[in-house]
């Protein structure tokens, strides 16, 4: 059974304990996102040794490839790909809003083409909950209309008043609270109001947990922080929050000072691919000159297993010749910076200290070294 036990505060920000049927997670935490059931140059072995806790699926990409009914055939997505701890899968919705030329919204679901091949599909509120729980994540997502930025209040307002349409039938529809939890996602864009109204009316229906959507979409970051700060006050204490979609190494420490207590992102995976490596000393571009003949880790206090065997100058070797294992040591250590971040983090709210811990990060996250 999911449970959420708060462990301590510090300010507003949170450290928490959730336990599912596949294992207990410590918050706050960072899920590497799994798009297609792997996360890219990952391997489930190297997720656990980066100290993952739980990953994340995509309900829409793997609806279409390799299908939710194959899934539930080889047992669910924790036994399809061999991760046997937590998951998460999310609602398909902000990939849905993603496709607008090729997709029709109505009252009843979404009317869309597959990016793949064209061919014509509908989402409604059951049907995404029918799919995920097909697929077997641990922690689920209510199907809801993800707006744009920038997009007119009037707009906002009657997405708003779609999605909780929604949620109200997709936990309808919802039978497997035994073994998975159904979070409601709060929308709103950046009006204040409009959220508030959000989380209320979800909290009246009582999900076990919240997310927070619509805050990755290209909004200025500061109103990212004011709605993450404002839900503070709004949603209640004794259940976990979700930041869907976020981000930078920054961006994960001033939402936990807002309490927030999940976030995942592609960023650091698609980042370190590309040569742009998070670091606690701030982002190395290791495809740098001056890395060319350095002959040192990319990070000498870190623990990972780049760090612990390879130099910066053979990763930008193999970064700038396009090889494969470049891509994989570069992501194998930003994961282990983002998961060693998080972990700090709980320490530091636990030990009373985190307004101290994030105004030293701040001073060094953001550089480029």
């Amino acid at each position: 059974m999911f449970r959420f036990q708060l462990d301590h505060t510090c300010g507003n920000a949170r450290a928490a304990t959730i336990r599912t049927d596949h294992g207990t997670i410590l918050t706050p935490v960072f899920m590497p996102v799994g798009t297609l059931g792997t996360v890219k140059a990952m391997s489930p072995h190297e997720l656990e040794e980066s100290h993952a806790q739980i990953i994340l699926g995509n309900t829409y990409h793997l609806y279409l490839r390799p299908g939710h009914e194959l899934i539930r055939a080889a047992g669910g997505l924790h036994k399809f790909i061999s991760w046997d701890k937590p998951m998460l899968t999310d609602s398909g919705g902000f990939q849905v809003m993603s496709l607008a030329a090729l997709r029709k919204i109505t009252k009843d679901g979404v009317k869309f083409q597959s990016h793949i091949d064209g061919s014509p599909h509908t989402f409604t509120p059951e049907s995404v909950i029918a799919i995920q729980q097909a697929l077997g994540a641990d922690i689920i997502m209510s199907f809801d209309e993800c707006p744009p930025y920038p997009a007119t209040r009037e707009y906002v307002e009657r997405s708003l008043n779609t999605t909780l349409k929604w949620a109200e039938r997709g936990k309808a529809a919802f039978t497997n609270s035994a073994h998975q939890a159904l979070f409601g996602i709060v929308q709103g864009g950046i009006y204040e109001d409009l959220r508030e109204r959000s989380a209320r009316e979800l909290m009246d229906m009582d999900f076990p947990g919240y997310s927070i959507g619509g805050l990755a979409v290209g909004e200025p970051k500061e109103d990212m922080f004011r709605v993450t700060d404002f839900l503070n006050g709004v949603l209640p204490a004794g259940k976990p929050r979700y930041l869907m979609g976020v981000g930078t190494p920054t961006d994960l420490l001033l939402n936990i000072a807002n309490g927030v207590d999940m976030f995942d992102c592609v960023m650091p995976t698609r980042n370190a691919r590309k040569g742009s490596i998070f670091t606690r000393y701030g982002k190395m571009i290791i495809k740098a000159a001056r890395y060319k003949d350095d002959f040192g880790p990319i990070d000498p206090l870190c623990g990972c297993y780049t760090c612990r065997h390879f130099s910066r100058a053979y990763i930008r070797h193999l970064i700038t010749m396009n090889e494969i294992l470049g891509m994989r040591l570069t992501t194998i250590h930003s994961l282990y910076f983002y998961q060693e971040l998080m972990q700090n983090a709980r320490q530091a709210i636990l030990e009373d200290r985190y307004s101290d811990f994030l105004a030293e990060m701040l001073l060094v996250l953001d550089r480029v070294i």
